[in-house]
């Protein structure tokens, strides 16, 4: 069975949708039986529910006890992070703007999960406490799909609670009032020469204001312009007022109109004045992924055939040229057959559930099950990990885009395993990020440490998605098909296409490219695979071995070795390498004896296994400390700061007298794009934040923007160089000769001293040079001094008395019986040292 979607001719935008989400559901889950994994019972079932709704409460309570009214919970600290009060973090803090971002985020969980007095005491201290109307600088994406999507899917909880007749019957649209609010304040971002949104904006001051210290931006990510549809549209059609989805629409049209042509794929980083692509990478994950989302659920929330039509034109260039099953990589949107990078980031984790939207199971299941395989090796998907399946990056701030692929593939298939797949997230998240004060982040997935951070997302998408899996809709408060999830998982209902008819401003030209069984049809299983019940399991199967975890180990003599590798960039063998481990293919250790059979049997596990011989470090390769030394008043060379060097840029150790100069902070602060404030960092030392890209890249862009050196400042709170070993900074596997300013390192303890002497001071120079050569600090002489004992009053040949310095030695008490002696000190002829002399006799 095919059922039609939208192969016929509409004289309105609405009406036709309605009931989309459950037909998708409901057609795909025809001819499902058989699976790998045996059923789970009702019983089994509502024991993990209940589980789930526990570990909601602690996380939920934890805030509302430790953090709120504060934005988010530090979960190790157990207390609230409140912006301006903590270190600063660089862009990860524009998600916070002093609006209880957390308790906002999780209100329509609430209902979901059927606390329902919870739900209306929260609804309650929202309309009391919460101010829209701070003077604080904040990331419009982050604002429109927490705040704005949550206050929306807060109100729809709310009016269908109050109409129900038991509950909210004193609610008179306040939340949609509050969503109002912001949504103008959000608008004065959208006042560019393209259409496409600033990134920031002020909330009291919007962007052109002189006091709203933003507006200087120029570029923006493909996902942050292209992520307000669904809000801003479902808050023209709530309150009436069009001019959220106006503005929303022509963002999308910029970014639709320049699309590549010849590949039909976007870029990461567009110009929003000149809509010109900055970074012309191009993939699913970060920087683009919730735009492709966008398109697709547009079309099922408003009911706009245009998006759908881009929606499938961009899809059919996603599995040209970026679909690679199992991976999804990036490529070069002009040449799309050039991969960019060796690795994958989390956030595409999202891709296999806007795959299920629109009924390409196949891939799908493909990619779920890759991801799968990276949980098994790792606990969590760390937020980068190679096409090898080696972290790239080892943090995982506890991300639910892996649970919302696994709800949405049980949803599509009816197939237990998913069941078990989210049974191991539960564990997990029990067994490796709880915490005392709620759920800490993890900080690096090979060491399991904890980071003091528990975002709001977590509430609002993974308990949702969590406690939906393992629930029968006849359990839920609502009918779940009504509704139509955003990609921070807040609910706004599909009835919404029928309340604003007019879409004339849209239009999509025919695309070249070919229709196919998805392109207009909610395809069954029956219809994908004909008389295969254990579909899902035969695709599966491919990957089942895919990281090697779980495959059956051969006897070997030769023991494997596993290092938790630091964010260095380096690719494992070259970072042994540079520690001084020698390496070996381990079929080159296996002696003929053993068979041709076992040499075989060791090629699958990813090409090699290695051996290591310790060896002796050579000493060009020792850790020389570095010092950031403070030296305008009122420091006065009195503070100084441990720093780690870099094996590239400046040579400090042959400075002289160092490199001076006055410190600027990067904007953006994490250096990874074009640097914002180049005008200011000419002629000074720039401060950075490590994380997000390579500090190769980082130094160069600050180079090129007039730094003569660069303090990187790392981004892990809490750690000190007392605790943590100093390390080399390395570069990005090219050429690092073009780089020649001075590069140290400071952990974020040290960083954080400098950054609050920057902000008290303002102006702070500062001197980068070798510990050993640390201004003010006198060094030793040299002296050659040789001890001799003597009888008293003898000197040695060429010795004269004032050159000599007699120190008796006394017999105690308690000493044995032997002669007292004289010892000699003799200088060489070069330094005399001179002591105040003492009768002997009347010495201590």
């Amino acid at each position: 069975m095919v059922v039609n979607w939208t192969r016929r001719e509409t004289h309105s935008c609405g009406g036709f949708v309605m009931a989309l989400a459950a037909m998708i559901f409901s057609c795909l889950l025809i001819g499902v039986t058989g699976q790998d994994a045996q059923a789970m019972t009702a019983e089994e079932k509502s024991k993990i529910r209940d589980q789930i709704l526990e570990m909601f409460d602690h996380a939920y309570n934890s805030y509302m006890d430790y953090a709120y009214p504060a934005d988010e919970l530090m979960p190790l600290s157990c207390r609230g992070r409140v912006r301006g009060m903590e270190p600063n973090r660089g862009d990860i803090d524009d998600s916070l703007g002093k609006f209880s971002l957390t308790l906002i985020d999780s209100l329509d969980t609430l209902v979901l999960l059927n606390k329902l007095d919870e739900f209306e005491e929260a609804v309650r201290k929202t309309v009391r406490d919460v101010r829209l109307d701070n003077d604080i600088v904040v990331s419009v994406f982050e604002t429109n799909i927490r705040v704005l999507g949550g206050l929306l899917g807060a109100h729809v909880m709310a009016d269908v609670l109050k109409q129900r007749g038991e509950r909210m019957q004193w609610y008179r649209d306040e939340l949609l009032h509050m969503a109002k609010e912001l949504g103008y304040r959000l608008l004065p971002a959208f006042n560019t020469t393209s259409g496409l949104p600033y990134p920031r904006v002020n909330l009291r001051y919007g962007v052109a204001n002189p006091l709203s210290r933003t507006g200087t931006e120029s570029d923006t990510c493909t996902a942050c312009a292209g992520t307000m549809i669904l809000e801003f549209a479902a808050l023209s059609r709530l309150s009436g007022d069009t001019i959220f989805e106006e503005h929303a629409r022509k963002a999308m049209d910029v970014l639709w109109e320049k699309r590549q042509r010849g590949s039909d794929l976007v870029g990461t980083v567009i110009n929003i004045h000149s809509g010109d692509w900055v970074r012309r990478d191009s993939g699913v994950g970060a920087g683009i992924d919730s735009y492709y989302e966008y398109l697709m659920k547009a079309y099922i929330l408003l009911g706009d055939k245009v998006y759908l039509e881009r929606f499938n034109t961009h899809y059919s260039a996603i599995m040209k040229y970026i679909s690679q099953p199992p991976l999804l990589l990036n490529v070069h949107m002009h040449n799309p057959t050039v991969n960019v990078r060796s690795w994958m980031d989390s956030l595409l984790a999202f891709f296999p559930g806007l795959q299920v939207l629109r009924g390409d199971l196949k891939p799908a299941i493909e990619t779920h099950e890759m991801l799968y395989q990276v949980t098994k090796q790792h606990n969590f998907l760390p937020e980068a990990f190679t096409t090898e399946f080696r972290v790239h990056w080892g943090q995982h701030p506890l991300r639910p885009e892996f649970a919302e692929s696994t709800y949405f593939l049980y949803k599509a298939t009816g197939d237990p395993y998913y069941l078990k797949v989210g049974q191991s997230i539960v564990e997990k998240l029990n067994a490796h990020a709880r915490v005392p004060c709620g759920f800490a982040a993890v900080q690096d997935v090979r060491t399991g440490t904890h980071e003091d951070r528990m975002d709001s997302f977590f509430l609002a998408e993974m308990f949702k998605y969590l406690y939906l899996l393992f629930s029968e809709k006849s359990q839920l408060p609502i009918d779940i098909d009504d509704y139509i999830f955003t990609t921070e998982a807040h609910l706004l209902p599909v009835s919404l296409s029928t309340t604003q008819p007019s879409c004339h401003t849209n239009n999509t030209e025919p695309q070249a490219h070919e229709d196919d069984l998805f392109s207009y049809s909610c395809p069954s299983a029956q219809t994908l695979f004909p008389n295969n019940p254990t579909f899902a399991k035969t695709i599966r199967d491919g990957y089942k071995y895919l990281t090697g975890v779980g495959r059956a180990q051969q006897a070997s003599p030769v023991r494997g070795i596993e290092l938790p590798l630091h964010d260095t960039g380096l690719e494992p063998v070259e970072f042994l390498k540079s520690m001084g481990i020698s390496l070996t293919p381990l079929t080159e250790l296996i002696s003929a004896s053993q068979g041709s059979a076992f040499q075989d049997s060791q090629k699958g596990v990813f090409k090699l296994k290695l051996v290591a011989e310790v060896s002796q470090t050579p000493e060009h390769e020792e850790v020389v400390p570095l010092i950031v030394q403070l030296i305008s008043p009122p420091f006065l060379g009195r503070t100084v700061l441990t720093a780690g060097p870099a094996k590239f840029g400046m040579d400090l150790t042959k400075q002289e007298h160092g490199v001076k100069g006055s410190i600027v902070k990067s904007v953006p602060y994490m250096a990874c794009g074009p640097i914002e404030n180049a005008v200011e960092l000419q002629g000074h030392i720039a401060l950075a934040l490590r994380g997000d890209c390579m500090f190769a890249a980082k130094a160069r862009r600050l180079q090129e923007a007039g730094a003569i050196g660069v303090i990187f400042i790392d981004h892990r709170e809490g750690s000190s160089s007392a605790e943590t070993p100093l390390f080399q900074m390395v570069g990005d596997g090219e050429p690092t000769d073009d780089i020649t300013v001075p590069l140290v390192f400071l952990f974020s303890k040290e960083g954080a001293t400098l950054t609050a002497a920057l902000q008290e001071h303002h102006n702070v120079d500062v001197l980068l040079l070798p510990k050993e050569k640390q201004l003010g600090k006198e060094k030793p002489e040299k002296l050659n001094i040789k001890f001799r004992l003597a009888k008293e009053g003898e000197l040695a040949e060429g010795e004269t008395e004032s050159t000599t310095i007699q120190l008796v030695l006394e017999q105690s008490e308690s000493a044995t019986e032997t002669d007292t002696e004289a010892a000699s000190l003799t200088g060489d002829n070069q330094k005399t040292c001179t002591f105040p002399q003492k009768d002997p006799k009347n010495s201590p």
